[in-house]
């Protein structure tokens, strides 16, 4: 029988999904990025919980300020990838022994700064002894019924989209965990890509408004397997022209001898948005998102197919599901 590590958390999902009743008229499936209930006609709640654990995702380097706050922008990303506006949250706090209340009083203060960096409010929660800190955050907020940009909807012809680069969080745990090296003035900007990650909220609220977006996910787990998801929730495929791989990541790998594509692709940790979107609309989509200050990068087209692909120079490059996944990393 396999163990948590063999499983991995993907498989761990599928047992537990398998083992539940589905509710009824589900308004969002399951393997979505967030969950809601209709609670009124055409009026939805909208649900997400994420959790961020001392041992995994909490580098020596980071303070519990950035820790705290962290955990609220990880919920935010994902309602950011639906166009919704979270409104509060509940916090459940797993606390170790030998926390202090200097300790108690910078996770407070992170939570909070998350919170209000994106218009939500803390309202509430529970505390508990526990062998690990645990931050786990319930968030909420509301939609109109089929507003939502789920990750089933990519069309062929739909164009393939991302919010900004990637690579920097791939090059910004070497740093901070495999102790890498990297030049002075781009080693800020990967450390904080860590320690200080923003959500794409503003451009996932502007971008729902324009309908123009077909299917959408937040890419913490890595572009290559987000593509992947929303490639396999729409039964498409995809062929990627571009590669949208930051230009400190680009630096250094090529310092430490490594390959910028596979920083990019197979990373995790980014709060970017990819997405694909209707191709008659792409100019409007494009127009919204840099009113808000942001950018909205082409990368590649949906296809018939199944599978998904890197073509350039002639070359074809199959881009593998691989990414970020809790128990087998």
């Amino acid at each position: 029988m396999k163990d948590l590590k063999h499983l991995g958390e993907r498989r761990i999902i599928e047992l537990i999904q398998s083992r539940l009743d589905p509710m009824p008229r589900m308004p969002v499936p399951f393997n979505d990025d967030v969950a809601a209930y209709e609670i009124t006609k055409g009026n939805l709640v909208v649900l997400k919980t994420d959790m961020l654990v001392g041992k995994t995702d909490v580098p020596k380097s980071m303070t519990l300020w950035q820790a705290a706050r962290k955990a609220v922008i990880m919920n935010v990303s994902d309602f950011a990838a639906k166009g919704v506006q979270p409104i509060s949250a509940l916090v459940s706090l797993g606390l170790p022994e030998g926390f202090n209340e200097k300790d108690i009083e910078q996770i407070g203060e992170g939570l909070n700064a998350g919170a209000r960096q994106y218009g939500a409010y803390i309202i509430g929660g529970d505390t508990g002894e526990a062998s690990d800190l645990v931050i786990a955050i319930s968030l909420f907020g509301m939609a109109k019924k089929g507003t939502l940009m789920l990750r089933k909807g990519a069309k062929p012809g739909d164009i393939v989209a991302v919010t900004g680069a990637f690579g920097k969080t791939s090059a910004g745990l070497r740093i901070l965990i495999q102790k890498f090296e990297a030049a002075d003035e781009i080693k800020e900007v990967l450390v904080n890509s860590i320690v200080m990650p923003n959500a794409r909220l503003k451009e996932g609220l502007a971008l729902c408004h324009t309908k123009a977006v077909t299917a959408a996910i937040d890419s913490s787990d890595g572009l290559a397997w987000s593509l992947h998801e929303i490639a396999k929730a729409s039964g498409v495929g995809m062929s990627l022209e571009k590669l949208p791989i930051a230009v400190e990541a680009q630096r250094f790998a090529s310092a430490n001898r490594l390959d910028p594509a596979t920083l990019a692709l197979y990373g995790g940790e980014e709060y970017e948005l990819v997405l694909t979107v209707k191709s008659k609309k792409w100019r409007e989509a494009q127009m919204a998102v840099t009113r808000t200050g942001g950018s909205l990068l082409r990368i590649g087209e949906v296809t018939s197919g199944t599978s998904i692909v890197f073509e350039t120079s002639g070359k074809r490059t199959e881009i593998l599901p691989k990414g970020y996944e809790h128990f087998k990393q």
